[in-house]
């Protein structure tokens, strides 16, 4: 009896240890799966944050142009004599391009127009603000004249052919608000060359850049 119960006594224990073998080791598993788990929401996480860095967190300068809808009021055009001149006057707008995760406000702005290198007119483009992924449409209205020109010699002879070629510059500064939080400066440059139709009073051709 006393042998049987020993050997009862064996196979208990071993049973035990086996037991708790496997308890162990089911343990074990379980640590690493929550370490993988771990592992991969960090991974997720890092990508993520990345992503948010680059993308929406990423300040990008806005866009100024010149739109080609231009109307024309007026457009008084000498081209024969010694003194050939122009006054002209017309409507559009200002388009400022957003394409960042927040808003653009914007100063105002001074875009200048201008014949050979000399002014011969300006607009305000008064402060305001473009919505994030939007553009702002400003209308304007352009006055401009020959008047300030000290050599009228090279207009006489594109006025005889039949068309003006202005160009227009301007800088715009402001801040693009992201998240509510942070607040990054950026400019945005307008350069465009306007060519007019002066015998048929009409837009030519408009590049910005």
């Amino acid at each position: 009896m006393a042998e049987k119960n020993q050997q009862g006594y064996g196979y208990t224990r071993r049973d035990e240890e086996l037991a708790t073998l496997q308890s162990d080791e089911l343990k074990r598993k379980k640590r690493i799966k929550l370490a993988i788990y771990i592992a991969i929401f960090a991974v997720f996480q890092v990508i993520v944050i990345t992503v948010f860095g680059l993308v929406v967190m990423r300040a990008k300068s806005p866009k100024l142009r010149l739109s080609n809808n231009i109307d024309f009021q007026n457009l008084n055009i000498v081209n024969g004599g010694s003194s050939p001149s122009f006054d002209i006057n017309f409507s559009t707008q200002v388009r400022v391009k957003n394409s960042n995760f927040g808003p653009y406000k914007f100063d105002n702005t001074t875009a200048v127009f201008t014949y050979g290198g000399a002014t011969v007119g300006q607009v305000i483009i008064p402060k305001g603000k473009a919505g994030l992924k939007s553009t702002k449409k400003i209308n304007v209205i352009v006055s401009l004249s020959s008047s300030q020109l000290s050599n009228t010699a090279d207009l006489g002879t594109e006025l005889a052919a039949g068309m003006l070629t202005l160009s227009t510059t301007a800088k715009m500064t402001g801040k693009v608000e992201l998240m509510l939080i942070m607040k990054k400066k950026k400019s945005a440059n307008m350069n465009c060359t306007i060519i007019i139709d002066v015998n048929q009073k009409k837009l030519r051709h408009l590049e910005c850049m």
